[in-house]
């Protein structure tokens, strides 16, 4: 681990930041020779993207960030882990009882957070951000014109605006519980038939998180993706499978022989179904998922916030205690796969990010020493992952 400066003297020597520079050039060199690997086609990395997060990474900043806008959702979803006990790590408290905002306090308070970690991408998640869709309505523009990618995830209980197509970098992901007799038993008021009414003339996402009773019943997900191929408002869609805090008990828990047969179905079915957005990698990756969030580098570059835009939710968007053995989230997936691409001989891109974020984490410290009010406290420091 390094060390910069001393109770002495907290200012770091020339030699702690000849390291650092020097480590940083090495970096540099050893993250071109990863984007000079060849993707197979239809797989979802972008060079520039990734060299936009490894530059913020860094630089001791947070590539994303997630923010639950509000702790209001008019939804009762079972195993929705943003409402359970331990979510926010606050003794007796859950989001139902977090403070939120409204109006241009919600507007404000929401740019300034994203002003003070300056990150690459933005998810809107909830309870159900349409809960504030009038405040959405001066945030969303706003974020598109300052160019930052967003995520915007509901249940689409109220309709989507069709103005929203407008806005270039915003995608919207529409969660849907499988098939409609179930999806609707779980998921009133937001059944497929207001879901069809309230995304007409707009393109979204689909995203279903697999459970156990979807796969009692053979040919369950190839009949739910054969009927949103079907339908004009498709843009894409996503599978993630149900993760469970530990010690969890639940019929929305995958076994493993379920899960095994969840990922032979996925492979299968993206050949099949084109619409189908999670390449082959991403899915090899739920076999072995990463093993603690220190190891998870969609945990370790999100910051979640909660509704009162102040409480970080860790160690991951799950809070609480996730089994991480059986963590089903697509993000983690997707970027464990890219984690584990070979950079060179004995240098895989995971490790990679674990040298870049120590590199950061002494930049943040060098810019603390500069500015106290600039730097970035993180829920878990970067050396606990390359320790």
């Amino acid at each position: 681990m390094v060390s910069f400066g001393t109770n002495a003297d907290p200012r770091p020597s020339l030699l702690k930041i000849a390291c650092i520079y020097f480590a940083y050039c090495a970096s540099n060199w050893i993250w071109r020779r990863l984007f000079k690997i060849r993707y197979e086609p239809g797989e979802n990395v972008k060079i520039s993207e990734l060299l936009r997060v490894w530059a913020s990474i860094l630089s001791g900043r947070t590539p994303a960030i997630s923010i639950e806008l509000t702790r209001e959702c008019p939804l009762r979803c079972p195993g929705c882990y943003a409402y359970e006990e331990g979510h926010l790590g606050l003794p007796g408290i859950t989001l139902r009882q977090l403070a939120d905002y409204k109006g241009s306090e919600l507007v404000q308070g929401a740019l300034r957070l994203i002003e003070e970690h300056r990150p690459l991408h933005v998810s809107l998640v909830g309870g159900d951000p349409l809960v504030r869709y009038r405040e959405l309505e001066e945030l969303l523009p706003e974020l598109d014109r300052r160019g930052i990618p967003v995520l915007l995830v509901t249940s689409a209980f109220r309709p989507i605006p069709v103005h929203w197509n407008e806005l270039s970098l915003l995608s919207v992901a529409v969660s849907v519980d499988g098939l409609q007799p179930e999806h609707d038993a779980r998921r009133k008021p937001a059944t497929y038939e207001r879901i069809l009414k309230n995304v007409a003339g707009t393109k979204v996402t689909i995203h279903c998180t697999v459970t156990g009773q979807m796969m009692e019943r053979p040919d369950y997900l190839e009949d739910f993706v054969r009927f949103w191929s079907a339908r004009d408002v498709t843009k894409r869609i996503w599978f993630s499978l149900f993760t469970p805090q530990q010690g969890a008990v639940a019929p929305e828990i995958l076994t493993p022989d379920q899960r095994r047969r969840v990922i032979e179905e996925l492979l299968r079915l993206r050949v099949l179904y084109p619409l189908i957005n999670v390449d082959e990698r991403t899915i090899d990756e739920f076999r072995h998922p990463p093993a603690s969030p220190k190891d998870c580098i969609f945990a370790r570059t999100t910051l979640t916030v909660s509704a009162d835009l102040k409480t970080r939710i860790t160690p991951c968007q799950f809070g609480g205690t996730p089994d991480c053995s059986q963590c089903g989230c697509f993000a983690s997936m997707g970027l464990a796969a890219i984690g584990h691409l070979r950079v060179m001989p004995g240098v895989s891109a995971g490790q990679l990010f674990a040298i870049s974020a120590l590199i950061g984490n002494g930049v943040n410290r060098l810019r603390s020493l500069r500015d106290p009010q600039d730097s970035i406290e993180y829920p878990e420091t970067v050396e606990d992952q390359v320790a």
